[in-house]
């Protein structure tokens, strides 16, 4: 299954979106789509390695990047 297929993915980062600018209460936002990437980022790289049972390599796959990529990013996350 699609998870953006079905919009529950994409509706959640909409409501979360929302959230974020009533919060803001009229202050102009910056740096949106680096806030999003960072913030979705984390979970979904500690979520897959769990899935992968540590596996790196296997998480790559689920991810559809290199395990190159995969150890970068885990690096940036301070997840390894």
């Amino acid at each position: 299954m699609n998870a953006c297929h079905n919009g529950e993915l994409a509706n959640a980062v909409v409501r979360t979106l929302e959230q974020y600018f009533h919060d803001l209460d009229g202050e102009k936002p910056t740096a949106i789509y680096d806030m999003v990437i960072k913030c979705a980022e984390k979970p979904m790289l500690q979520f897959v390695l769990g899935r992968a049972n540590g596996n790196q390599s296997v998480a790559a796959q689920l991810l559809g990047i290199n395990r190159n990529t995969l150890r970068r990013k885990l690096l940036d996350h301070d997840l390894l």
